[in-house]
Order: C-alpha cells, then structure tokens, then sequence
C-alpha cells in the first residue's frame, strides 16, 4: 500500500501532466488478465457516471474502497478516508445544479503490479452553475474480488 502512495505522489507531482506508460509485463503486452481487469474497471467508472448523474453520491462512491485508508487528493489538498472524501463531495455538489452531468474520458489503464492499475483520464462537468473540467489519475485495486479506486488524484 505504501509503495502505491508513494507511486501515486510521485505522478501527481508531475503537474498533472500526461503520461503513456504501457507497464503490463516484461515484453510489453496486453494480457487477457488486463483485458478483463479493464473490462471491470470501465464498469466500475460506468456506474458512476449513472450514480453521479443521477445525484447519487453515496453510489458514487460505490466505486471507492470503504476504508479509512482511501486518499482523495484535488484542489483542497489531501482527504482521507471514504467518510470524508463523500463529506468532500456532498459539501462541493449539494445540487443537481452543482453536480450536472458527469462523463468521463479514459485515456490509459496499465497495470501497476498484480491487482493494480492506475486509469489516467478527464472529467467534464456540465452544469447549470457552469461547466467544470480536468483531469484525473486513479488507482484501482482489486479487493474482495471487486475493482476498488484507492487513490484518487483529480484537478
């Protein structure tokens, strides 16, 4: 767990910068174990998108490790833990009028190590209240055989 901190602080620190890193196995391949841990973790950010547009924040967070271990990193630095980080989200988008419309673009899943991948991507808002957009770095894990984001890091 404390290497897939440090590893995510590590990318975060490069400004939110893109970066394509294709870390799947030694000869750079893509697995039918990546295929199908992908085809779970676009899932996973599909029922999202349906619970976010929909002003479900607690489905949302569906998607997220129940545990006081989760670290959201955004704009107001560091939240830990699920409590906090679904307090975050209710306080900043009490209103459909400030939630909107959630969609997502992928950009790259690679794996990291065993059952965990980082998702590179963007976010666009559009909202009543005006639209919102950027970018994010999520780390999956699979626990529980389930996909889990255990770090988030969006701006």
């Amino acid at each position: 767990m404390k290497y897939l901190f440090l590893l995510f602080i590590i990318l975060c620190s490069t400004s939110c910068i893109s970066v394509k890193a294709d870390i799947t196995t030694d000869n750079n391949t893509y697995t039918t174990e990546d295929n199908l841990a992908e085809a779970g973790i676009r899932l996973v950010m599909e029922k999202q998108e349906i619970a976010w547009n929909n002003h479900d924040l607690e489905g949302f967070m569906e998607g997220y490790w129940k545990s006081k271990d989760l670290k959201f990193y955004g704009s107001n630095g560091l939240t830990l833990g699920w409590d906090d980080t679904l307090a975050r989200y209710k306080k900043a988008y009490p209103t459909k009028a400030e939630s909107g419309r959630l969609n997502f673009t992928i950009n790259d899943i690679s794996r990291i190590e065993r059952d965990n991948y980082w998702v590179m991507g963007e976010y666009h808002l559009k909202r009543e209240t005006g639209d919102a957009e950027g970018v994010f770095i999520i780390i999956f894990k699979k626990i529980n055989s389930e996909w889990k984001i255990i770090a988030d890091m969006s701006c």
